[in-house]
């Protein structure tokens, strides 16, 4: 009998050092990163898809339009005077649509070519 008395507060203390810390929260975690949960996980990888895709895209077609340029220089021996012109002498069949809110700025003394935001 006096073993089972001093085993049970023994077994008391080691479960009650097993439990959580002060510094853990037992609410739960809303804040958590993308990633972390689960259930979240089909939605997190279509968005990640989704943004590599447009990102992707838009490589792509920068590339297209910039070997346009180059091609154009090489032909003719000087830089087009804007982009359509490119369309307008069968470099391209037609400039690449950007995403909304995106353009092209192209700058005809250099041949540079960037993609903004507008």
């Amino acid at each position: 009998m006096k073993r089972w008395f001093w085993m049970l507060p023994t077994l008391a203390l080691g479960l009650m050092a097993c439990g959580p810390t002060a510094d853990e929260s037992s609410a739960p975690n809303t804040d958590s990163a993308v990633g972390e949960n689960p259930l979240s996980a089909p939605a997190d990888y279509l968005g990640a898809a989704a943004k590599a895709k447009r990102s992707a895209t838009r490589t792509v077609d920068l590339a297209a339009v910039t070997r346009a340029v180059q091609m154009f220089q090489a032909t003719e021996g000087r830089n087009p005077a804007n982009l359509d012109e490119l369309v307008t002498l069968g470099y391209l069949p037609s400039l690449p649509a950007l995403p909304a809110g995106q353009q092209y700025q192209y700058n005809p003394q250099t041949g540079q070519l960037r993609i903004v935001t507008q």
